[in-house]
């Protein structure tokens, strides 16, 4: 790494630089009570590709520290990343990704008319100036949801009158409050007591200066929004205005608190890359697509098993319906084909067997390479086994064990492991059934596969709240697919096999429940992240039986027992 001194005015700054000078040039700014070290893993990673410049901030680190309040104004922080990007790039202009009052600070040079920045990328930190319309144009029109807002974002910067207050703010510093944060935070380095001392001249000098009388900053520079799930200090609804300040704006979640650059370094430093590269002319990723439709399944990534036919080609053409590129799998590649071709280009078929873990991981890498990681996966793949539980052999139990249940567990870890790693989120649908929770003698084996499938769709859902990825089990009922005519019936001669499950298929005909009304549930499932949603009316009755009147459910268990 090299190290060198800029000077910016009567400051110097400590700057460090890492990878090859001649490549474009990322300037990583620091925010509050932060040095350049919060960067490190992020840098090591943006180094392998461009020139990574991060320095410490004046007030912080190993550059100066003025003694007077007003010499932390955004001015001088924004010539001082003036000065930093000449110093470092002066034939060409720089991409910044920046952070926290990094953030703030660079908005402030964003917004200035000259032309050394190519892309700015924020992460958790506004223009204040931005705030200050934000703030008027909701109390000029006092709204309950509106004075909610201000009110739930005042309450989320209560830290920012603490740090106006003298002598007391600077003694909370000394007896430790950088341990709690770090505490609090999840962080791995202490934040160092002369920076947060120092630093609390950045809120001093500039927030109830430029909130109170805000100017209109906008900015032509593509602007990439990264904003963490659980950030304490700002709220998303911040970033609704936005667009009229900055209209080349994407705006991207990730899953992780206030410090993610610190915590997930390798997602920080992918999506920097991805917008970086964009802005440099390389093709637009799906996550920079979906950041300009945030709120629909557009662009979003579906993979669905066993799609093809029934439930699983019924959902696959709905979310093709909504916008959604599809990964149609099947056991059967042909039906998987049939499907794609019936939604277009945006629809690819695979063959997948989801007994063979292998197989499934092997996909999962597939898809990620070819497709991008998945934003939503559903585990439909089954079978049907039906008889009495002394007439089903062990080779039946492991069949429909190895489809119902394993061929679901198979999905959940290898397409829920790229989604951790993503951390943007994302949901997972796992089809169970309303003989999940409706006992009967006549399937022992299908239902025993179904309630594990629901128990471990709870079992998930709860594991993965952390990672912002919902699970949903969906117990559909009564439904008119082709899984009634490749029942497997134990116990029976393959005559009285086939009359069974003519029998049966006539059956579902006559419900006249069809797979297109539980494809519109899935989906609804995913955008309002419901944990169990049982379908048709018998699958509902079946639900509340279960928990209202088990007893009852039990005896209607036995119906067609002979005494």
């Amino acid at each position: 790494m090299g190290v060198r001194t800029v000077k910016s005015g009567e400051v110097s700054l400590a700057v460090y630089e890492q990878g090859d000078p001649a490549d474009p040039t990322v300037l990583l700014v620091h925010g509050y009570p932060d040095n350049h070290t919060m960067w490190d893993g992020v840098a090591a990673r943006l180094a392998e590709r461009f020139h990574v410049v991060s320095y410490d901030v004046r007030g912080a680190g190993a550059s100066s520290r003025p003694r007077e309040v007003s010499q932390y104004a955004l001015s001088h922080l924004a010539d001082d990343m003036l000065a930093v990007a000449d110093a470092v790039s002066p034939s060409a202009p720089v991409h910044v990704v920046a952070h926290d009052w990094g953030s703030i600070q660079a908005w402030h040079a964003v917004t200035e008319p000259h032309s050394r920045f190519a892309s700015f990328t924020s992460i958790s930190g506004p223009c204040l100036d931005h705030i200050g319309y934000w703030t008027r144009k909701r109390l000029s029109r006092p709204t309950l949801g509106n004075l909610r807002q201000v009110l739930k974002q005042q309450l989320h910067s209560w830290y920012i009158l603490a740090f106006h207050v003298p002598v007391l703010a600077a003694l909370a510093w000394r007896l430790g409050v950088g341990k709690q944060i770090a505490r609090i935070e999840g962080l791995s380095r202490v934040p160092a007591k002369a920076d947060g001392i120092d630093g609390m001249k950045l809120y001093r000098a500039n927030i109830f200066q430029r909130t109170g009388a805000p100017e209109q900053r906008r900015t032509e520079v593509p602007v990439q929004v990264i904003m963490p799930t659980r950030d304490r200090y700002m709220m998303p609804a911040l970033l609704e205005d936005l667009q009229q300040w900055a209209p080349r704006l994407w705006k991207r979640k990730v899953i992780g608190k206030h410090w993610v650059a610190a915590q997930r370094p390798a997602v920080i430093a992918r999506m920097a890359e991805e917008f970086i590269a964009h802005v440099l002319g390389e093709p637009v990723t799906r996550g920079l697509q979906r950041a300009q439709a945030p709120d629909s399944f557009e662009h979003r990534l579906v993979v669905i098993t066993g799609a093809g036919s029934g439930i699983g080609r019924a959902t696959a053409l709905e979310f093709a319906a909504q916008g959604a590129d599809v990964i149609v799998t099947d056991i059967d590649l042909s039906t998987a084909a049939e499907t794609a071709s019936l939604i277009g280009p945006s629809a690819s078929a695979y063959q997948l067997d989801v007994t063979d873990e292998s197989a499934v991981r092997r996909l999962a890498d597939t898809v990620a390479l070819d497709h991008g990681v998945p934003d939503v996966v559903v585990n439909n793949a089954g079978i049907g086994v039906a008889g009495p539980f002394m007439d089903t052999s062990p080779k039946d139990w492991q069949r429909v064990v190895d489809v119902n249940l394993l061929g679901v567990v198979h999905g959940c870890q290898a397409f829920g492991e790229l989604m951790i790693e993503a951390g943007e989120g994302g949901h997972i649908v796992n089809i169970a059934s309303a003989a999940a929770y409706t006992p009967s003698h006549v399937l022992p084996a299908y239902s025993t596969t179904k309630a594990a499938v629901l128990m471990l769709s709870e079992c998930l859902r709860a594991e993965m709240v952390p990672h912002g990825i919902g699970v949903s089990a969906i117990c559909p009922g009564l439904i008119d697919t082709s899984i009634t005519r490749t029942t497997t019936f134990v116990g029976v001669s393959a005559d009285e096999q086939q009359s069974l499950r003519d029998r049966s298929a006539k059956a579902y005909r006559r419900r006249n429940f069809p797979p297109s009304r539980v494809a519109t549930a899935i989906v609804g499932a995913v955008k309002e992240n419901r944990a169990v949603v049982p379908v048709t009316v018998e699958a509902k009755a079946g639900l509340l039986g279960s928990r209202l009147a088990p007893g009852i459910m039990r005896r209607l268990a036995r119906i067609g027992v002979s005494q």
